[in-house]
């Protein structure tokens, strides 16, 4: 058997070559065990790592071994149990490695699965691949205040950390290739003219001393001309520039009246920290606005809209108020990119159903990039899904997903959030 062992480096800023290679391969079992995984954690401890596992079947791994035929020389080891032509007994339960088929080995290990740890960083970059912001648009340059540092060719002067060792080397030699081609030149001028002195007959002594003695002056000029100088030295220039960016706020609206028991509000509060985690991760100039509501709406701090009791009965409409105001007073529509996250039961006024189909159609969907709306609930669908249902057939820019079981979290964030073919940002 040959084995082939990868020394080469690590990459900035990355795992292990290895490491990297292995998530690539099998990435599609990773991130199915992942959305598995999901399911099963709680609200604190979706950033952290996770421990994953794929079946070993799956990472089966291609071998080098000798083939048949040509001359083979081995050396085995001897032993003080068996003696030529004995038998081995074949082992008994398992067939002695376990088999990966429910039933353990002889010596108590298996080889069902393959547990693979990966860190939180890998963990949240696996979690939202290929999501995204829809219909997320570039403002203004002038209206933004981001830079990002980019080249800018060299400079002669600059910090030592920044120095460019091959642009200096190249201007050391363009410079002592200028100031020592005429001294090469005349000196082999008078080797040329000393060659001739020495086959000269009769000898000419003193010539021959006087060519050598120049020579050796300008041979010792020539070796006096610094290797590198100072005037020489080139630093890499950096500089900072304007950047068109992406200014976006996502508007989070929880239903927290009665009718939201406490294990509908943990699913909301999941949708909602993956919703945090996913904008935190991915986009740098996006503000979070947080509106609870229940009979009355007011924007709250984010430790206030997850971990807030207040209760009371539901209507709808006056948080999508509030979230018009809001807009209205802070977030022109057209330097900001607007997003709306919704999540309630369902349960709400009969009356105040209409009113809310109202809001969003008049001054909400006209202005927003996207308005997502999630029902969690096993109850039949109220007023408020069919109004948002007739929502759902006017704009594009309106997506209304229904959430059942804590399994249903991460799939629904996935098809509200997936990238779309073309994106600006």
């Amino acid at each position: 058997m040959t084995y082939f062992i990868d020394r080469r480096l690590n990459g900035k800023n990355k795992s292990a070559v290895n490491r990297q290679r292995f998530i690539r391969r099998y990435r599609a079992q990773i991130k199915q065990s992942i959305s598995e995984a999901i399911n099963r954690r709680s609200v604190t401890d979706v950033e952290s790592g996770e421990s994953v596992s794929i079946p070993i079947e799956d990472i089966n791994e291609p071998m080098f071994h000798q083939g048949r035929g040509g001359e083979r020389h081995r050396v085995h080891p001897g032993n003080d149990h068996f003696v030529q032509n004995d038998r081995v007994e074949r082992p008994q339960g398992g067939g002695g490695g376990g088999g990966g088929q429910g039933e353990a080995s002889k010596d108590g290990e298996g080889q069902d699965e393959f547990v693979f740890k990966i860190s939180k960083d890998e963990y949240l970059d696996l979690l939202f691949e290929d999501l995204a912001l829809p219909n997320l648009k570039k403002n203004q340059q002038r209206q933004i205040n981001e830079y990002k540092t980019h080249r800018a060719g060299y400079t002669s002067k600059g910090v030592p950390a920044n120095i460019s060792v091959v642009r200096s080397l190249q201007n050391s030699l363009a410079r002592r290739t200028v100031m020592t081609a005429g001294k090469k030149r005349m000196l082999h001028e008078l080797e040329e003219a000393l060659a001739k002195v020495i086959k000269a007959v009769p000898a000419q002594l003193s010539e021959e001393e006087r060519l050598r003695k120049e020579i050796t002056e300008l041979k010792t000029r020539i070796a006096r001309t610094p290797f590198i100088d100072t005037f020489d030295l080139r630093y890499k220039n950096f500089e900072k520039r304007p950047e068109p960016s992406s200014r976006a706020v996502m508007f989070c609206l929880m239903d927290v009246s009665g009718s939201m028991d406490q294990t509908t509000k943990d699913m909301a509060k999941r949708f909602y920290l993956l919703l945090y985690l996913f904008l935190s991760r991915t986009y740098q100039n996006v503000e979070v606005v947080y509106i609870r509501h229940h009979t009355q709406a007011k924007e709250v701090d984010e430790q206030e809209f997850f971990y807030s009791q207040e209760t009371g009965g539901t209507i709808v409409s006056s948080a999508l108020k509030l979230m018009d105001e809001l807009i209205k007073a802070r977030y022109d529509p057209q330097q900001w990119n607007i997003y709306a996250a919704q999540a309630s039961d369902g349960d709400n006024w009969a009356d105040d159903s209409p009113l809310c189909h109202q809001i969003l159609a008049k001054n909400i969907l006209p202005i927003v990039r996207y308005y997502s709306y999630i029902e969690i609930t096993r109850r039949a669908h109220q007023t408020l899904w069919r109004e948002y249902e007739h929502l759902q057939a006017m704009f594009d820019n309106f997506a209304l997903q229904h959430i059942r079981e804590p399994e249903d979290i991460y799939p629904v964030f996935r098809e509200l959030f997936h990238q779309q073919a073309e994106k600006n940002y």
